[in-house]
């Protein structure tokens, strides 16, 4: 009787465990779809903030793939940090951490391969300034299997340039440190063009300049701040982090007084095509046909030049030019330079806008004011970059030497001058020095007290300095001439002639470098080393024709070895042609 009833009672708990497994096995379909949907919703969301960075279209599946099996890579160039641009592929940014991040994978390479050795003291310095230790680049590492439990990454599919702005608020150091570097590192790089991305990761805020800035890229530039928006983890398709420094002319002091590098490596030439490039940018054509005329940086806040009218008066009438004056207030940037690139003389206070004598005309002359007790010979950024080989420019200091004709500020910020935070021996020092001594970058304060100081300038010894320079009339526009070097003499031959075994002359032919006959050149010598195989000492020779018989010190059956290169113009050294082998 009861059989029955146990049959229905394991057919009912076989259906419901049957349902279960069916809602159970529906359940877990869904939830694999919603996660599904979910990690493709995420990835959309993802692809759709990497796109909004650039117009450029992003798999962004393929994106995270790439990542995940290739890590990430870098190639650098430079032997020692202060020289190295490195490229990369995939490096990343936490913006959590506030640290790059090197992904390793299988496939990940580091050339150069430094280890431990990468931190002493970088990887590479991200602005031109050198070896300053605010601007060091490095990175943490991870590997690739670390971001299974990371944020999702943003890409960013731009090719990017990530380095530090030294001081976007100085005219100086924008130009100086920032633009032309940024010019020529894109110069370097043929993948960096006006498609690039530029990455300023030192922290400062747009500045006052920033415009500037955006000539080089069609895309907005990004801020260290703003990467906290985009995302956690922000990965760099392909990059180059750091700067040329092979355009920087002056170092500021931080480890010995200011003055120009020991090595320049620019020339007026290289500034004058980048000044172009940013004229035609910023449509800042010049009128050719205007009359000469004397532009005068007026300064509104210090360093103020107190005759400022009757200066301008002045010089007006001595050169028989219209004077006008300019601010970087009153003025959009296009027209400063417009304005200055017709002019034949810049007049100003030491100061950071002076580094707008780069747009001067060849032959103009850039006249640099000083305040009382401060040395033109101990701050020459701008007498430098006049003087560059090629910039054409003329060049004359006046400084203020009577002590009644300035006007100093004791009472202000130390930041400003003032010096009431010192104890009043060293104030009264301060006040009765007559010259500021050398001294480091950038807290000196009796360089402080001296450099805000107004003045009154005496107009006829100023005109009278101006005059000592002018060896001739101002001219607009000097043709430009560039400096072209001889290549190697060639065919070079000797022939010996022993007369006994004391006594031999020892003749020395060559011929022209083959780019002479292409050039007109005002005198040609040739440099001639002569050195006995096995000696160390050479005997040098200057030489106005392509033959010469030595007899002094030659002597019977000795080998000689001769270099010969040729000069042009007296100081135009071509290279050595290889070595002759000459025996006695």
């Amino acid at each position: 009787m009861h059989r029955p009833s146990r049959c229905r009672m394991n057919i009912a708990a076989i259906f419901n465990a049957l349902l279960v497994s069916i809602l159970a096995a529906v359940l877990w379909k869904y939830v694999t779809l919603w996660e599904h949907a979910a990690f493709i919703e995420e990835e959309l969301l993802l692809s759709q903030q990497s796109q909004e960075l650039s117009q450029v279209k992003i798999d962004y599946h393929a994106a995270l793939q790439a990542l995940v099996e290739d890590g990430t890579k870098m190639v650098c160039t430079g032997r020692i940090h202060t020289e190295r641009i490195c490229r990369f592929e995939s490096l990343c940014f936490s913006t959590e951490a506030e640290e790059f991040v090197f992904f390793h994978s299988n496939a990940s390479f580091l050339l150069p391969n430094l280890g431990s050795r990468r931190f002493q003291p970088a990887l590479l310095d991200m602005s031109s300034v050198e070896d300053h230790n605010t601007q060091y680049f490095n990175f943490v590492e991870l590997p690739v299997g670390a971001l299974k439990f990371m944020q999702k990454p943003v890409f960013v599919p731009d090719v990017s340039l990530i380095m530090n702005r030294f001081n976007p608020d100085n005219l100086m150091h924008i130009f100086h440190d920032d633009l032309l570097p940024i010019y020529y590192t894109m110069q370097q790089f043929p993948d960096l063009d006006l498609n690039s991305r530029l990455v300023f990761m030192e922290g400062w805020s747009e500045g006052s300049h920033f415009e500037l800035y955006k000539v080089f890229s069609s895309k907005q530039p990004l801020l260290r701040e703003q990467l906290k928006n985009l995302g956690k983890l922000l990965c760099f398709t392909k990059s180059y982090v750091g700067l040329s420094k092979m355009t920087t002319w002056y170092q500021y002091g931080f480890i010995q007084p200011q003055g120009p590098k020991a090595n320049i490596l620019v020339s007026g030439n290289e500034i004058r095509q980048f000044t172009q490039f940013l004229m035609q940018k910023l449509d800042a054509s010049v009128d050719s046909n205007s009359e000469d005329y004397i532009v005068v940086f007026s300064r509104t806040i210090n360093r103020l030049i107190l005759n400022e009218a009757e200066l301008i008066l002045g010089l007006a009438q001595e050169f028989q030019m219209k004077t006008i004056t300019i601010t970087l207030d009153d003025y959009s940037f296009s027209d400063l330079t417009r304005l200055i690139s017709g002019a034949s003389m810049l007049v100003s206070m030491h100061g950071s806008q002076l580094v707008m004598s780069i747009f001067l005309p060849r032959g103009a002359l850039v006249v640099e004011l000083f305040p009382y007790a401060v040395n033109p010979e101990h701050y020459t950024p701008y007498k430098t970059l006049a003087n560059l080989p090629g910039m054409d420019l003329q060049y004359v200091a006046w400084k203020n030497t009577k002590l009644e004709n300035t006007v100093a500020f004791p009472d202000r910020s130390w930041e400003q001058g003032g010096i009431k935070h010192l104890d009043k021996t060293e104030q009264e020092r301060i006040r009765k020095s007559t010259e500021v001594p050398r001294h480091l970058c950038c807290r000196n304060p009796e360089w402080l007290f001296r450099i805000y100081q107004d003045t009154h300038v005496d107009i006829p010894s100023l005109i009278s300095a101006i005059r000592a320079v002018r060896s001739k009339p101002l001219v607009r526009k000097v043709k430009s001439s560039s400096v072209i070097y001889p290549g190697k003499v060639r065919g070079s031959e000797c022939q010996a002639t022993v007369h006994n075994t004391h006594k031999a002359k020892l003749s020395v032919s060559w011929q022209v470098p083959w780019n002479l006959k292409y050039l007109k050149v005002r005198e040609v010598k040739y440099e001639v080393w002569i050195q006995e195989q096995g000696e160390n000492t050479y005997m040098p020779y200057i030489l106005p024709h392509q033959n010469y018989t030595f007899i002094e010190n030659v002597k019977p059956f000795t080998t000689y070895l001769i270099w010969i290169r040729c000069i042009f113009n007296k100081n135009l050294l071509g290279p050595f042609a290889n070595v002759l082998v000459c025996n006695t």
